[in-house]
């Protein structure tokens, strides 16, 4: 008889910080819902006390669309099973996670099985002091929590498949080392990194620097730091450096796994097809909805690139599983990544051309009523052929300058508004071209050995915790659930 995943879950108390993230409200809802018997969650969220805690939890998890399925599917007992949820003010960022009160510490340290680091700031040019507090530093004290909590039987992080940055060809499933860097240049050492922000503040103090210098700086350093070193960002590099604290800091004889999920994307099947979540939109998606509105026609890019994506329920099956397959198994610590490019890739073309075929049939509606045509969107094969492109717009915006102070600011607005399309394009290129021009694979024979755990059962789980990307047909998940979901989501804010 093989793992019973189910019964596993059972009786047991789980700790789970960023627990009003996407993944997090996914991975809490889909727990509940196979075993309503878990002892405990443990969820944490940013709130200065109890009170603020519990209405953030109500309001952001419970409340929510996505615990539909559950109130249906237990319409008596949803109360005593989502009671389960005890929501712990508190921040990654702090020792202790932030945690004051001794007797709650005390108690989590006594009855905690199961601990998920899923706390993190996303933004892929994050201001350094914030990213390197949450991703990096709060990686390090969910490890010294970790080691505190007396019968824990595993920790799971999440972290990023881009942790990769600059490498090429296929990606492994290895853990970075302390200090190792994509490039090799030299060594990262991460309170370095520290002390230069903190040296970078103490400048700004002095010079008086306003909010929005201060904030433009900070940015600019942790995107300067990510290049130096063979990211892309600030997000990666603070989450390759999660990866480096987490593993250093927690004690040998408790599992450790790292999940890396590559692009996240709406649920494909539970607790129902489609559910996203997420303002302003996510990676592929602000670049879908700019799109679809007919605000990009051209976009910096390579064709052929591999789009690995994955929905987000199956990056939290994977994670369930694994925690199963870990839990009490010392020396066991392993690395996940969980996407789509080994076994089932997507080309970008391939989603451009899926995009086109569903917003040309599926228009969008503008608030007059009118449905906004599109076109085919044209790949930009180099930056510098991206520039060139854009020259035409830059001049186009000076002469509507000149026009508009010649006729009494007769064409300010459609200059402006030329002005607001062109930054809005080369934000979204700068950011993404890492990912539009990436040369990798990601490796996944350790995800595969999980994904067949999932089989070997008296009862075949894959059905529950299904995680194999082959079993999607691309054009039908993005046309029939993921691109209505994203559109629906946008609208409604």
């Amino acid at each position: 008889m093989g793992l019973d995943i189910v019964q596993f879950l059972e009786n047991k108390t789980i700790l789970v910080t960023g627990a009003t993230g996407f993944l997090a409200k996914i991975f809490v809802e889909k727990i509940l819902r196979v075993q309503p018997n878990v002892k405990k969650m443990y969820v944490f969220v940013r709130a200065t006390d109890k009170q603020t805690a519990t209405r953030r939890l109500h309001e952001e998890l419970i409340q929510k669309e996505l615990f539909d399925v559950l109130r249906k599917e237990w319409p008596e007992n949803f109360n005593s099973i989502v009671g389960r949820l005890d929501p712990i003010p508190g921040d990654v960022s702090c020792e202790n996670l932030g945690v004051h009160d001794l007797d709650i510490r005390s108690e989590m340290w006594r009855e905690v099985d199961i601990i998920v680091n899923s706390a993190a700031t996303t933004k892929f040019d994050e201001r350094y002091d914030i990213a390197l507090a949450v991703n990096a530093f709060g990686a390090k004290h969910v490890a010294e929590f970790a080691a505190r909590c007396a019968n824990l039987k595993m920790l799971l992080h999440v972290s990023t498949a881009y942790v990769c940055g600059e490498m090429s060809g296929i990606i492994r499933e290895k853990l970075f080392s302390m200090g190792e860097t994509p490039n090799g240049s030299r060594e990262l050492d991460v309170n370095e990194e520290k002390l230069l922000v903190e040296g970078l503040m103490d400048e700004l103090r002095e010079k008086r620097a306003s909010q929005e210098e201060i904030n433009i700086a900070l940015k600019d350093l942790g995107l300067q730091r990510a290049r130096l070193h063979g990211w892309p960002n600030t997000y990666t590099l603070t989450k390759a450096m999660g990866e480096m604290m987490v593993q250093h800091h927690l004690k040998q004889n408790i599992p450790l796994v790292v999940m890396r999920p590559t692009i996240i994307t709406s649920t494909y099947r539970e607790p129902f097809a489609g559910w996203i979540e997420g303002f302003p939109p996510r990676t592929l998606d602000s670049i879908a909805v700019r799109y679809s509105r007919g605000r990009l026609k051209y976009f910096l890019g390579n064709p052929n690139t591999i789009l690995d994506t994955l929905p987000a329920d199956m990056v939290v099956n994977a994670m369930i599983v694994a925690i199963a397959v870990h839990a009490d198994r010392p020396n066991s610590n392993m690395v996940y990544q969980v996407g789509s490019s080994m076994k089932h890739p997507m080309t970008c073309s391939h989603f451009r051309d899926i995009g086109w075929s569903h917003f040309k049939d599926n228009p969008w509606i503008t608030e007059s009523g009118k449905p906004v045509k599109v076109r085919k969107l044209r790949f930009i094969g180099s930056k510098a052929s991206f520039n060139k492109h854009l020259r035409r717009y830059t001049l186009l915006s000076k002469v509507l300058k000149i026009a508009s102070s010649m006729f009494g600011g007769r064409f300010q607005s459609l200059r402006a508004d030329l002005d607001k399309k062109v930054n809005a394009t080369v934000r979204l290129a700068e950011l993404y071209e890492p990912y539009v021009f990436f040369k990798g694979i990601f490796d996944d024979t350790n995800t595969d050995a999980l994904r067949a755990t999932t089989c070997d059962n008296g009862v075949n789980l894959e059905s529950v915790f299904y995680f194999d990307p082959r079993c999607i047909d691309w054009e039908d998940y993005f046309k029939r659930i993921h691109l209505p979901g994203v559109v629906n989501t946008f609208k409604s804010k």
